[in-house]
């Protein structure tokens, strides 16, 4: 499987992009850094500047079609810049408009929000967003991993880092099993 990690230059929530991104590699899969603009991504430690990662793809031309499933890491400065981005907006509508499986991890929900792909789903995020969620007409419940099959495409959440090992291991199953039956 080929998917795509889209981040904003600067905000990612290093331990959010990091293991995800171990856990499909370790699965034997083809993890892609997809972003805004060409060069690196700066990631932070909470408000702390951490490590630096070289971007793979740009979003526009990027699409989803190129790609199997997609993970949308947090960091709350990540979706924020992200939800300005027409491209990343509708690079992330495109995989929802093809049935393709989107996992988004505490603050990354905000992306699915700007999306207007939340209606109808049932999501867990970090718990700031939970009135946003709602009021997108989505349900929010305080859950460490919530596997929303409603509409097209599989939809995982999660709240945390915390909540990481189970999102992790959540997605890869709910991405191999909707890939299976493509």
């Amino acid at each position: 499987m080929r998917i795509a990690f889209l981040t904003a230059p600067e905000g990612v929530e290093q331990v959010e992009f990091t293991e995800p991104w171990k856990a499909v590699t370790d699965a034997g899969h083809e993890p892609v850094l997809v972003s805004t603009r060409p060069g690196e991504v700066q990631a932070f430690h909470h408000l702390d500047r951490a490590d630096t990662f070289p971007v793979d793809e740009v979003v526009d031309p990027a699409s989803a079609g190129s790609f199997d499933a997609l993970v949308l890491p947090g960091g709350v400065a990540n979706p924020d810049q992200l939800r300005l981005s027409e491209p990343a907006l509708s690079f992330v509508k495109d995989f929802f408009r093809r049935g393709r499986p989107v996992a988004a991890i505490c603050h990354a929900p905000w992306m699915l929000v700007e999306a207007d792909v939340v209606r109808g789903r049932t999501l867990t995020s970090w718990p700031s967003l939970r009135t946003d969620i709602r009021n997108a007409g989505g349900t929010w419940v305080d859950e460490q991993v919530q596997v929303c099959d409603h509409g097209p495409g599989k939809l995982v959440t999660s709240r945390k880092p915390d909540d990481l090992k189970a999102f992790c291991e959540t997605f890869l199953d709910v991405f191999a099993e909707q890939t299976a039956t493509a």
